[in-house]
């Protein structure tokens, strides 16, 4: 059963700070403070002095609806919803609707199983072959050399394929995931394989996450839905929040993916599987994981240990920020952004055909921010929301060089 609250949200605004009018000039200012993306002979550019509105903006990148939440002095501040949950009914986003977290879902796999090593279930630098048992990753003359172990599937360096299949099973069919895994129908992906030396290289995989939602389920013996309520949700009162499958009562709830042109279409979701891209929560509450995460990181959190805060935050190998985003370095479940004593952390999230998020928390600075869209263009309009708040707050990592 879903781990809900009672209570039901309508609003489509609110204010959890103290200074009531000045966060409402905040609110008000990021709103119109918005600096405009322009993409020439295929580069990204920010016109930097410029500002721009969000609702008009969200209507030049054709996004029904957006909900946004920011973290200030290590607590969600204030959160603001706009537009359509979908578009064929009118129906307004509220701070109670759900939307798809995409790949920011990996970072709940990530904290999930660094629990699990904690408890002394698994280790991290162990062959994960070891403790699969009804699938296990096929081994090749590459395998031979290393090992795929946790580490290195939750920092991506395992050698594991991404695909470039994508996922999808046939018409009215549901795979399993040991379908997924294995490639078998009605699962239409690639199987999983071992593509490079594990620890030699960087490949973001969709399927190294799965490799460990099959693990973390056979060590438990539960569902992964349930595994990460009991673990996770609930200990943070992410109540609105779940890893299960959208049913009809909570599909009422939960956005519509809107593709380029805004129109409506079906859910990207997977059946099978769900720890890389399965969770479905609303900004206020993926901001309660962000400053628990925060707060654990300067060892002020009861839920996170410091140690495992650390570990999600401390990079596992550097990045090029010229070819990964922005991001100066890999962690575990978590992309970095380190500068001098500045350190922010993220993991953005799409699922196609049309829910984007961004989360991004700084343990130095104490703020963040959640957004969360229900149209695939929103990835444009995340950036724009992001440069705004970096000028208005001044940001380290997204100024104007």
């Amino acid at each position: 059963m879903l781990y809900l609250g009672e209570e039901k949200m309508s609003k489509t605004i609110e204010i959890f700070g103290k200074e009531q009018k000045e966060i409402k000039k905040r609110i008000e200012s990021i709103e119109n403070g918005l600096i405009p993306v322009a993409i020439e002979d295929n580069q990204l550019s920010y016109k930097w002095n410029e500002k721009a509105n969000i609702e008009k903006r969200m209507k030049v990148y054709n996004v029904p609806g957006v909900s946004i939440a920011f973290i200030n002095n290590f607590e969600v501040e204030w959160a603001k919803a706009f537009g359509v949950r979908d578009t064929r009914t009118s129906d307004i986003v509220t701070l109670d609707t759900l939307f798809e977290s995409g790949s920011t879902a990996k970072s709940f796999t990530a904290l999930a199983t660094l629990q699990t090593v904690r408890k002394n279930l698994l280790t991290l630098d162990e062959n994960v072959n070891k403790k699969l048992k009804a699938w296990k990753i096929p081994e090749n003359d590459l395998t031979k050399e290393e090992k795929v172990t946790l580490k290195r599937l939750l920092s991506h360096t395992a050698g594991i394929n991404r695909p470039d299949s994508m996922f999808g099973s046939e018409s009215g069919s549901m795979s399993t995931i040991e379908h997924i895994l294995s490639g078998e129908k009605p699962a239409l992906n690639d199987p999983v394989k071992v593509e490079f030396i594990p620890g030699t290289d960087h490949q973001y995989s969709n399927l190294g996450y799965i490799i460990i939602e099959k693990l973390l389920t056979e060590i438990y013996g539960k569902s992964f839905a349930d595994l990460m309520k009991e673990t996770i949700l609930k200990p943070l009162s992410m109540k609105r929040s779940t890893f299960e499958y959208p049913d009809d009562e909570l599909g009422k709830r939960t956005i519509v993916p809107h593709d380029q042109n805004g129109e409506a279409q079906e859910t990207g979701m997977m059946h099978g599987a769900a720890a890389h891209c399965g969770l479905l929560t609303t900004p206020v509450e993926l901001g309660k994981f962000v400053v628990e995460l925060m707060k654990a990181y300067q060892g002020n959190s009861e839920i996170i240990s410091q140690e495992t805060a650390k570990q999600m935050l401390t990079p596992t190998l550097p990045l090029d920020p010229a070819k990964f985003f922005g991001f100066t370095g890999q962690a575990l479940g978590m992309f970095l952004l380190e500068k001098d004593e500045n350190l922010f952390f993220t993991h953005p999230g799409t699922n196609m055909p049309g829910a984007v998020c961004l989360m991004i928390g700084s343990p130095s600075e104490g703020q963040g921010l959640v957004i969360m869209s229900n149209g695939i263009q929103a990835e444009l309009l995340h950036l724009e929301i992001l440069y705004g708040i970096a000028k208005i707050f001044d940001w380290p990592f997204w100024q104007k060089e």
